[in-house]
């Protein structure tokens, strides 16, 4: 487990009525999930001129196109994905840095991609800064995975691809997990699952909205 670590937080109260009134009120109860949320100070994860809209329920833009997702979507998808303390994660499009910086006190190790450099470079110093020791963020090419330390136990996409790599299902355990934003004009979450067999079984969940994944690698 992972303590973020930062000084007295002007922004615990409405982080608390975030998750009480966007994350909790809306089914999201798994109690390890919703104390993450509570811990992790959104507004270090948006431009300082965005600050005061934190902890609104939508979500923010973070420059080069992306964006930190609405708050509720976070939940939902970290409740969902079902980590455990000894699980190692995938997670494919940092951004921020937010959804790895939940994660991070939620499970053993986050390894985490993003296609954008500048943001691969200003998440992991943010991260950095307030603690995340566990999280290792790389630039590169999403649709490929991370190889090298495959295979990993939950897997999870922050942009939508069209269909879910096959990279991404390669690198998954047998008994792993991985969600995924899926679609072009219309988008669903979909969770698979990889059995013990190595079959795939999909559930289709909620419709989401997600910037597009991008291939090859930005410079």
């Amino acid at each position: 487990m992972i303590a973020l670590l930062y000084l007295a937080d002007p922004f615990q109260k409405a982080r608390h009525a975030m998750v009480r009134e966007q994350i909790q009120a809306r089914g999201v109860k798994d109690q390890r999930v919703l104390d993450a949320l509570r811990r992790t100070p959104r507004h270090e994860f948006v431009p300082s001129e965005l600050q005061a809209h934190s902890y609104d329920d939508r979500p923010l833009p973070i420059g080069y196109g992306q964006t930190i997702s609405q708050p509720y979507i976070v939940g939902y998808m970290t409740e969902l994905l079902d980590v455990k303390p000894d699980h190692r994660v995938l997670e494919i499009g940092t951004g921020s840095g937010y959804q790895a910086a939940v994660l991070s006190s939620l499970v053993k190790h986050v390894y985490s991609m993003e296609i954008v450099p500048e943001l691969a470079r200003s998440s992991q110093t943010t991260l950095q800064r307030l603690g995340c020791k566990n999280v290792t963020v790389r630039h590169g090419d999403g649709y490929q995975g991370w190889q090298e330390e495959a295979p990993f136990d939950r897997i999870i996409l922050t942009a939508a691809p069209a269909e879910i790599p096959n990279p991404l299902v390669d690198q998954l355990k047998p008994g792993g997990k991985l969600l995924a934003p899926v679609g072009e004009r219309y988008q669903e979450l979909v969770l698979v699952e990889k059995l013990a067999d190595g079959s795939i079984r999909r559930r289709p969940s909620i419709p989401v909205m997600f910037v597009p994944m991008v291939h090859g690698t930005k410079r």
